[in-house]
């Protein structure tokens, strides 16, 4: 994406709009600013993927806390796929400054702060810290103290069998891990879980909006994904052809790794992958056949 306006005009209207936002208050008690941050990104891999959007709110340790804002220009085309999620596409961010023209003016509103989110010490914190490294600016994470929410809330709320069966059921599992009354359990979650939310609407990771009912067609779309085969090493695209999910040629079409090098089939049939991604990479490799 190619940047329309000047670098030191990019700054400026960053700088403005990041010190207009509105404020709120807490009640923390912090003996230091406590920066929540999240980011709107162009995917999930962090060493590739870039920030489109951050918002952080400071919470001051005397109550106050203050909001920022800002688009970003990841200088990468953002997939039509992650717009869906966000709901920001390229041309809303052609004209906002790239993550280097605001780094530093970002590095000295954090100065001093600890740092929380949500998933943020698996995604957003590690993501961040790689941009303000491609923009050679100091962010030392080493006297920061980090909050996750999503692990206190993982840990305060497990997403276990027992765990839903007293939440949806209201009773407390008897012989836990014994394969008949897990089963009996599952089966009695599924009930209450369509009578609790039977007519609601729910969008999945795709954006695809499904509304729950008492029908196993429903419910199977819930579960719908884009994986190739069970495990996902080979996953469709948006174009819905299949692609490889990891290592060298990750995002790749399987067929042209497989015409451009033919022996990675062999590789991957002797490599420690499942059985059954094996069985899907060798009825590509015979399709292919077959339309020659």
């Amino acid at each position: 994406m190619s940047l329309d306006t000047s670098i030191p005009q990019q700054l400026s209207i960053f700088v403005a709009a990041f010190y207009a936002s509105p404020r709120m208050t807490h009640q923390l008690k912090l003996k230091k600013p406590l920066a929540f941050f999240d980011l709107e990104t162009t995917g999930v891999d962090v060493m590739k993927d870039r920030i489109v959007e951050i918002s952080i709110v400071k919470a001051l340790p005397g109550g106050e806390t203050v909001i920022k804002t800002h688009r970003v220009n990841p200088t990468i085309p953002i997939p039509a796929e992650t717009s869906l999620i966000h709901g920001i596409y390229d041309e809303d961010v052609r004209d906002a400054p790239t993550f280097k023209v605001i780094a530093r003016s970002l590095a000295q509103f954090l100065d001093g702060c600890d740092l929380a989110g949500y998933n943020c010490n698996r995604f957003d914190i590690p993501l961040i810290v790689e941009e303000f490294l491609r923009a050679n600016v100091d962010f030392d994470l080493k006297n920061r103290k980090l909050i996750d929410v999503q692990r206190i809330f993982h840990l305060m709320e497990p997403r276990t069998l027992t765990a839903a069966y007293k939440f949806f059921c209201g009773k407390f599992l008897e012989n836990a891990h014994s394969a008949e009354a897990d089963t009996l359990a599952t089966a009695e979650i599924l009930e209450a879980m369509i009578e609790r939310y039977k007519g609601q609407s729910v969008r999945d990771e795709r954006g695809t909006e499904i509304v729950i009912g008492n029908d196993v067609d429903t419910l199977n779309k819930i579960m719908i994904n884009n994986n190739v085969d069970l495990m996902g090493r080979m996953v469709y695209n948006p174009e819905g052809l299949e692609v490889f999910n990891f290592g060298k040629h990750k995002g790749r079409p399987v067929t042209d790794v497989l015409l451009k090098e033919p022996s990675f089939y062999d590789w991957f049939l002797k490599g420690d992958f499942p059985l059954d991604s094996k069985r899907r990479l060798t009825e590509i490799k015979l399709r292919m056949l077959t339309q020659r």
